[in-house]
């Protein structure tokens, strides 16, 4: 079977294909390269011996993708293309508004046009905002906080009312918690050519002596340290749930929602720990005020997905923590040669 996987260049998309090509699938790549590099399907090669085809192409150019779609017959799209930087939303809404939401249209166009029934939708935890209670399961109240959420909300119900439409669309929706960690190999991780917009790429900084130490916002949470707690889950289990939700597809399953994460949460003093571990030093913090918006605790119920899908969590926070640093330290000692 052939799936195109659009932003296949990036963190998460780069671990789907691996996880794709080592389940024996044809993959196709779409990516712009606005937040990655093509090199990394060298990489790709490297750890699974084979290059999967790739496409420079805009999902904001029409033509560019129905190219795409013509010289090449698809069984599934997996769709991970789209900015991602919450405050860069909100700096420019617009921009925001227009690619992730655009992309998505053009991408469904030429699904239509070419016969494409099957899609699993990159969506994200950001859709349940400032969540009443922890854990957060698929039926809870959906509201954003920035517009990089809002897009995947509005995502989630452009794909819903295409299913409602059209019966025999499948569509799996996924909402992902705290991706961390990098592929065993050190050869694929978490590499933005932008400001980093979670916690881990810091604490890289800090490692790598781009930064001097790593800012806590607040430490007054309702939490056993104070410090805010999140669902941190490995990129290749969630690649991996990838996997599972395309197979759910094929069972003409038509529009299907899932949580992928640990169920389990972390606190961000946890995290600085897990990677002083890994290091082998203690990384340097200090306390800052705290962020406006952030909560105290925030993970998934990820039952629904494992009762569904058989989707289960293989990596603990130490084994995330080390795959990063791994990650990190192999591509500084690259670069020295």
């Amino acid at each position: 079977m052939k799936v195109l996987v659009t932003g296949g260049t990036g963190y998460i998309g780069s671990h789907v294909v691996v996880e794709l090509i080592n389940q024996k699938y044809e993959c196709v790549v779409v990516d712009n390269l606005s937040n990655s590099q093509e090199s990394v399907l060298d990489s790709v090669k490297k750890i699974t011996g084979i290059r999967p085809l790739f496409y420079k192409c805009d999902m904001l150019d029409l033509s560019a993708l129905e190219n795409v779609f013509d010289e090449n017959k698809f069984d599934a799209v997996i769709h991970m293309a789209g900015l991602k930087a919450v405050g860069e939303s909100v700096k420019e809404p617009l921009l925001y508004y227009q690619n992730n939401l655009d992309s998505t249209l053009n991408l469904i166009k030429c699904m239509q046009k070419y016969g494409c029934k099957n899609l699993v939708f990159s969506s994200s935890a950001t859709v349940y905002g400032k969540p009443e209670s922890s854990p957060v399961d698929e039926n809870a109240k959906l509201t954003c906080a920035n517009p990089y959420g809002w897009t995947k909300f509005m995502n989630e119900r452009i794909l819903s009312d295409i299913s409602s439409a059209e019966k025999d669309m499948n569509i799996a929706l996924l909402r992902y918690f705290n991706p961390i960690g990098a592929h065993k190999s050190g050869l694929i991780g978490e590499n933005p050519n932008d400001i980093p917009n979670n916690l881990a790429p810091y604490l890289i900084k800090v490692i790598m002596g781009e930064l001097p130490k790593i800012s806590v916002f607040g430490n007054d949470y309702d939490t056993p340290d104070g410090t805010g707690v999140r669902d941190y889950i490995h990129v290749v289990d969630l690649a991996k749930g990838h996997i599972l939700a395309l197979e759910k597809l094929f069972s003409n399953c038509g529009l299907v929602t899932y949580n992928l994460g640990t169920g389990k949460g972390y606190s961000v003093l946890e995290v600085i720990d897990a990677f002083s571990r890994a290091w082998g030093k203690q990384i340097p913090y200090v306390f800052a005020p705290r962020r406006a918006g952030d909560v105290d605790l925030y993970f998934a119920d990820p039952s629904k997905a494992k009762k569904e899908l058989g989707f289960s969590c293989k990596y603990n926070l130490d084994d995330m923590a080390r795959d990063s640093v791994n990650f990190a330290l192999t591509q500084k000692n690259n670069v020295k040669k």
